[in-house]
Protein backbone atom coordinates (compact mmCIF):
# COMPACT_ATOMS: atom_id res chain seq x y z
CA UNK A 1 0.00 0.00 0.00
CA UNK A 2 1.31 3.40 -0.96
CA UNK A 3 0.70 6.78 0.53
CA UNK A 4 -2.76 7.95 -0.52
CA UNK A 5 -4.12 4.44 -1.15
CA UNK A 6 -7.09 3.19 0.84
CA UNK A 7 -6.25 1.57 4.17
CA UNK A 8 -7.78 -1.77 5.07
CA UNK A 9 -10.17 -0.02 7.46
CA UNK A 10 -11.26 2.49 4.82
CA UNK A 11 -11.76 -0.30 2.30
CA UNK A 12 -13.83 -2.32 4.79
CA UNK A 13 -16.19 0.65 5.21
CA UNK A 14 -16.33 1.51 1.50
CA UNK A 15 -16.70 -1.91 -0.13
CA UNK A 16 -20.27 -2.66 1.06
CA UNK A 17 -21.43 0.69 -0.36
CA UNK A 18 -20.24 -0.03 -3.91
CA UNK A 19 -22.54 -1.40 -6.60
CA UNK A 20 -22.25 -5.11 -7.26
CA UNK A 21 -21.22 -6.31 -10.68
CA UNK A 22 -24.08 -7.95 -12.54
CA UNK A 23 -22.16 -9.87 -15.17
CA UNK A 24 -20.90 -13.39 -14.48
CA UNK A 25 -17.81 -14.41 -16.32
CA UNK A 26 -14.08 -14.28 -16.07
CA UNK A 27 -12.52 -13.36 -12.77
CA UNK A 28 -11.27 -9.79 -12.55
CA UNK A 29 -7.62 -9.18 -13.33
CA UNK A 30 -7.59 -5.90 -11.43
CA UNK A 31 -9.34 -5.60 -8.07
CA UNK A 32 -11.89 -2.86 -7.49
CA UNK A 33 -9.66 -1.58 -4.72
CA UNK A 34 -6.77 -1.10 -7.16
CA UNK A 35 -9.01 0.65 -9.67
CA UNK A 36 -10.52 2.94 -7.01
CA UNK A 37 -7.03 3.75 -5.73
CA UNK A 38 -6.18 4.66 -9.34
CA UNK A 39 -9.21 6.94 -9.59
CA UNK A 40 -8.29 8.57 -6.29
CA UNK A 41 -4.66 8.98 -7.42
CA UNK A 42 -5.72 10.64 -10.67
CA UNK A 43 -8.19 13.04 -9.04
CA UNK A 44 -5.71 13.92 -6.30
CA UNK A 45 -2.78 14.55 -8.68
CA UNK A 46 -4.81 16.01 -11.57
CA UNK A 47 -2.85 14.42 -14.40
CA UNK A 48 -4.33 13.04 -17.62
CA UNK A 49 -5.92 9.59 -17.34
CA UNK A 50 -3.19 8.09 -19.49
CA UNK A 51 -0.66 8.92 -16.76
CA UNK A 52 -2.31 6.73 -14.09
CA UNK A 53 0.43 4.31 -12.90
CA UNK A 54 0.10 0.73 -14.13
CA UNK A 55 -0.03 -0.59 -10.54
CA UNK A 56 -3.64 0.65 -10.43
CA UNK A 57 -4.59 -1.15 -13.63
CA UNK A 58 -4.75 -0.03 -17.25
CA UNK A 59 -5.69 3.64 -17.45
CA UNK A 60 -8.62 2.84 -19.75
CA UNK A 61 -10.12 0.44 -17.22
CA UNK A 62 -9.66 2.98 -14.39
CA UNK A 63 -11.32 5.68 -16.49
CA UNK A 64 -14.14 3.35 -17.57
CA UNK A 65 -15.04 2.57 -13.95
CA UNK A 66 -14.90 6.26 -13.03
CA UNK A 67 -17.21 7.28 -15.92
CA UNK A 68 -19.65 4.42 -15.38
CA UNK A 69 -20.04 5.24 -11.70
CA UNK A 70 -20.18 8.96 -12.46
CA UNK A 71 -23.10 8.39 -14.86
CA UNK A 72 -25.07 6.13 -12.52
CA UNK A 73 -24.59 8.40 -9.48
CA UNK A 74 -22.26 6.18 -7.45
CA UNK A 75 -19.84 9.08 -6.94
CA UNK A 76 -22.61 11.50 -5.92
CA UNK A 77 -22.45 12.60 -2.28
CA UNK A 78 -24.95 10.78 -0.05
CA UNK A 79 -26.77 14.04 0.62
CA UNK A 80 -27.71 14.37 -3.07
CA UNK A 81 -29.01 10.80 -3.46
CA UNK A 82 -32.73 10.07 -3.17
CA UNK A 83 -33.71 8.95 0.31
CA UNK A 84 -36.17 6.16 1.05
CA UNK A 85 -39.49 7.63 2.11
CA UNK A 86 -41.92 4.75 2.57
CA UNK A 87 -41.68 2.28 5.41
CA UNK A 88 -38.65 3.73 7.13
CA UNK A 89 -38.06 6.60 9.52
CA UNK A 90 -35.01 8.84 9.46
CA UNK A 91 -32.90 6.23 11.30
CA UNK A 92 -33.62 3.51 8.76
CA UNK A 93 -35.91 1.50 11.01
CA UNK A 94 -39.13 0.05 9.72
CA UNK A 95 -42.27 1.81 10.90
Amino acid sequence: MRRGDLTNGQWARLEPLLPRGIKPGRPQVWTRRQLIDGIRWRTRIGTPWRDVPERYGPWGRVYDLFRRWQRDGTWAPPSSRPRPTRGADHLGRER
